[in-house]
Parts: C-alpha cells; sequence; structure tokens
C-alpha cells in the first residue's frame, strides 16, 4: 500500500507560486543478481558478449520449454533481504506478469506479485546536501524484495527503420527492492540507493555497477500540500546514477507543482528522464496490477523454504556498512566522516584496512582519501582499476613514517606512481630524492641561508613568523630533501642566540 505518514522538515519543502509543497518519494530499485547463470535457465550472464550468444530456449520463449529455479539466486535473494533487516518468507510464489514488448519473447515476465520471497524490513540512510553536509539520519522502510527475470534489449541505432533485438539479458535474476514511500527530498533519494547499493555489494549478492544497468532505480514522485492529502504518482524509469536520481526528482517535483498550481491534474504515468536536457517526459500511461492479469506461474511449484536454509545463509553473512564503519571508529580512531566515506562501498573499505594494516590509520586515510581518490576522481578510473595499490600505498606512507622523504616529496612521488613510474622505493631511488637527514649538512645549508640574508635575520630575531622565510631558503637549497623538523630546530636555536 502506498502510504505516506512522515511529515518532511520544512526545509525540505519546496516552494511554489501558491505555498509550501511537500516531496513524497518512493523508490523500486532493480538489483541483478550475481550469479553465473540466469534466473530459470543455464544460459550465462557475462556482461559485453556478442548479441544473442548467451540464449537457451527457454530465454527465447521457445514452445514446450519448462522453467527451472536457479537455487543460488534464491541464496542471494535471502541473503539480501537478511542484510536489509527484513522478514524472509518461508513460502513464496512465482507468477506470470503478463504484457508485450518485442523483447520479451514469452509475451509475459515470471516474477513474484502476492507472495514475495522477501518482506518488510528498513534501512538508515544519512542524505548528504549539495555542500557535503550530512543531514539527519532517516529510516526508509522495505516493503518488499521479489525475484524476477529481466527483459531483453531492444537497439533502435543500428537502423533508421528498423529495431533490432538482443536476449542475452532475457531470464537474468532481478530483486526488485520496493521502498515504502518514506523519503522526502532528492538527497534523501539518493543517499537511499548509495546505502542499497553498499549493501549489496558487501553482501556480494549484486555488483551495483549502475554504468551496466546492474542497478537502476525507478522513482516515484508525488507532490502535496505538508502533510495534506496523498498526490498522484508518477514513476521515472530506469534512472541509473545518483546525480541524475536527483536530477529527476528536482524537475519532475517542479513540474508537478506548475501544473497543479495553474489548475491542471496530474495524471498517472510512467515517464522517462532525458539527463541531456535534464527533464523527464511521457513514456507511457502508469498501469495497475489488474493491467498485468498476474496469476500463478503454472510451470513452477511455489518456493517453499526450511528455517535452518535461512539461518545457515544468516550465519555466513559478512560483516555490514554499518557495523564496519562503527569498528572503523572504535579501532582505529577514525573521525566519523573518514569512516562513513570508507566502508560506503567494500572495495574502499577493503583497501583502507590493507593500506592501514600496522600503520597510523589517520595518516593512511588522508593518503587514501585525499591523494588517492583525488587522483582516480580526475582520471575518471575506479579503484579496482587503480595504477597504486594497497601496498604501492603503504609502501609510500612508510617512506614519510622513516623520514626517507618528506610530505611534500611523498606527493610529487605519489604522482609519478599513479602514472605507473612504479613503487615508492623504485622512485625515490631512480630520482635521489631520499630526504638529507644529516645534522651537518643541514646546519651548513642554515648558515649559508642565515649569511646571505642578514637582514632578514634582524627581523626574524624580533617576529619569530619570519622564520618560514628562512625554512623556505633552505629546503630549496636542498630541492625540498632537508628535514622540515631539523631545519626548524636549527633556525630556532641559531636566532635565539
Amino acid at each position: 500500500m502506498f502510504t505516506a505518514e512522515r511529515i518532511a522538515d520544512k526545509k525540505d519543502w519546496i516552494q511554489g507560486e501558491t505555498g509550501d509543497w511537500e516531496i513524497i518519494l518512493g523508490l523500486e530499485v532493480h538489483a541483478q543478481v550475481a550469479s553465473n547463470s540466469k534466473l530459470f535457465s543455464r544460459a550465462a550472464t557475462e556482461y559485453g558478449a556478442e548479441p544473442n550468444t548467451q540464449v537457451s530456449l527457454v530465454d527465447a520463449g521457445m514452445p514446450g520449454m519448462l522453467p527451472v529455479i536457479n537455487k543460488y539466486c534464491v541464496e542471494q535473494a535471502v541473503r539480501t533481504g537478511l542484510g536489509l533487516n527484513a522478514q524472509i518468507n518461508l513460502f513464496s510464489r512465482f507468477d506470470r506478469k503478463n504484457y508485450f514488448y518485442v523483447d520479451l519473447p514469452q509475451g509475459y515476465q515470471i516474477s513474484q506479485f502476492e507472495y514475495p520471497i522477501v518482506g518488510e524490513g528498513e534501512i538508515d540512510v544519512l542524505p548528504i546536501d549539495a555542500d557535503g553536509h550530512p543531514g539527519e539520519v532517516v529510516t526508509v522502510g522495505i516493503e518488499r524484495l521479489h525475484l524476477e527475470q529481466d527483459a531483453g534489449k531492444s537497439v533502435h541505432d543500428l537502423s533508421p527503420d528498423e529495431t533490432y533485438v538482443d536476449l542475452n539479458r532475457s531470464g537474468v535474476a532481478l530483486m526488485e527492492i520496493v521502498s515504502k514511500p518514506d523519503m522526502r527530498s532528492p538527497e534523501e533519494a539518493s543517499a537511499y540507493v548509495e546505502k542499497l547499493r553498499g549493501i549489496v555489494r558487501a553482501l556480494g549478492t549484486c555488483d551495483g555497477d549502475m554504468e551496466k544497468g546492474n542497478l537502476r532505480a525507478d522513482v516515484n514522485v508525488s507532490v502535496r500540500r505538508p502533510g495534506g492529502e496523498l498526490g498522484t504518482r508518477c514513476e521515472i524509469k530506469n534512472v541509473n546514477s545518483m546525480r541524475f536520481i536527483r536530477q529527476a526528482i528536482n524537475y519532475e517535483a517542479r513540474r508537478q507543482i506548475e501544473i497543479i498550481e495553474a489548475g491542471g491534474t496530474i495524471d498517472q504515468e510512467t515517464r522517462l528522464f532525458d539527463s541531456v536536457k535534464g527533464e523527464t517526459r511521457s513514456m507511457r500511461s502508469k498501469e495497475d496490477a489488474h493491467d498485468y492479469r498476474y496469476f500463478p506461474d503454472p510451470d513452477l511449484l511455489p518456493l517453499k523454504l526450511e528455517q535452518s536454509f535461512v539461518d545457515g545463509i544468516k550465519a555466513s553473512l559478512p560483516e555490514m556498512p554499518d557495523a564496519r564503519k562503527a569498528r572503523f571508529m572504535a579501532e582505529y580512531s577514525l573521525p566519523e566522516y573518514d569512516a562513513r566515506i570508507l566502508t560506503a562501498d567494500k572495495v574502499k573499505a577493503d583497501f583502507f584496512e590493507s593500506v592501514a594494516k600496522g600503520r597510523d590509520a589517520k595518516i593512511a586515510s588522508n593518503w587514501t582519501m585525499g591523494e588517492l581518490f583525488g587522483a582516480l576522481n580526475k582520471s575518471g578510473a575506479e579503484l579496482s582499476d587503480s595504477p597504486v595499490s594497497a601496498d604501492m600505498l603503504g609502501g609510500l606512507i612508510d617512506r614519510i613514517a622513516d623520514k626517507t622523504i618528506s610530505g611534500k616529496i611523498a606527493k610529487a612521488v605519489f604522482e609519478k606512481m599513479f602514472a605507473g613510474e612504479g613503487s615508492a622505493d623504485d622512485i625515490i631511488e631512480k630520482d635521489g630524492l631520499k630526504q638529507v637527514t644529516d645534522m651537518g649538512a643541514i646546519e651548513k645549508l642554515v648558515d649559508d641561508a642565515l649569511a646571505a640574508n642578514p637582514a632578514q635575520v634582524e627581523k626574524a630575531k624580533e617576529n619569530p613568523k619570519l622564520l618560514g622565510f628562512f625554512v623556505g631558503q633552505v629546503m630549496k637549497a636542498s630541492q625540498g630533501k632537508a628535514n622540515p623538523q631539523a631545519v626548524n630546530e636549527i633556525l630556532r636555536r641559531k636566532l635565539n642566540s
């Protein structure tokens, strides 16, 4: 049932021509099950294969072909439900959802309607505003998670007057995770999807790759006066990035408000988001359940699970993002911000723990989040493709800790590492970047700097803030290799004598 009891704070309201409006948001997230074969056949699911090379007779809808449930996909759905703190239904059933489309060869989709495999649950999300400031934690209810098969893909851009059909995706297992309408802002919606992605990645039940379409969201948007009657909702199909989710909601909410304030009414419909124009457009009128003529699939028996089966999966669950965040704060003494960023994704969390092992955790966090993530964002690369491994970054931090190089030189070394020039040790040796720690050599550099600037010496004796001038002179003369701490100590001693 689509209800909306939560009243948003005033800061989340949208100002229209005739007063304030509240956005009501519910999401249906489709997560492709991480499985080597499809939901009802043994056909492969490899991404990027040649069109129509991963299609069994079942997937192609050939007459007389019977679907056989993939047990591993069932396990993955149960695992995900447990990660969502949701009720696992020991009895569930597959139904036929009847509609016609050229890339749906059977003429129906095998899904779950009345009896899904996972029932109600909830997760906590932390919305982040445009300036990066966290808001208040919001609990989003999960209505259900059900298993269903994906449709194929229609390709419209290979010919001006023909449509090509690729059935490689036909029959791929999907988990449709349906939220309750508990979100009230674009930031809450994108934070919800981000949290879901972190959960399924931690569980290993979906790779969460939105660019490949392996995680995508249908966003239901309606508006109402604060605390008033629920408005008519429109569904925005297949939004595949956090940024697009926020943009689509902003546009659609304002579109609905303008129509209502002009005296019009909202038609319940399915819309698409044009990421180039930043707007939604009508796709088709929104169907209700009775339009699909659901009925139990006669080729599949109801799914009955033993409690021991569920308990076994529960016992094997990995550490979840919220628990890992709390551990990072306790075990590594990381601030909340660092722990939140690092545990939002399993790959990031694993990488950080490898870097931090046996090292100062805060320094490891700074280099991971600052230099590495910054370089990856700039290059457009993923962490899994980083030219700097966790061992390599840890090695660089070790050379700072043992004073082989200074922090400033370390940044230059990192740039060379990221460019593929080798490990920190290789670059330091090749470029002769070892820090000068010989006190006699540093004292000679300090004496030369003082002798060359007698006027500044007298001023520095009166104003200690001018010490930085001489530090700069010494570091310049040593090409940045002099130990900064030693330089400061010698300068203070000489200027105070």
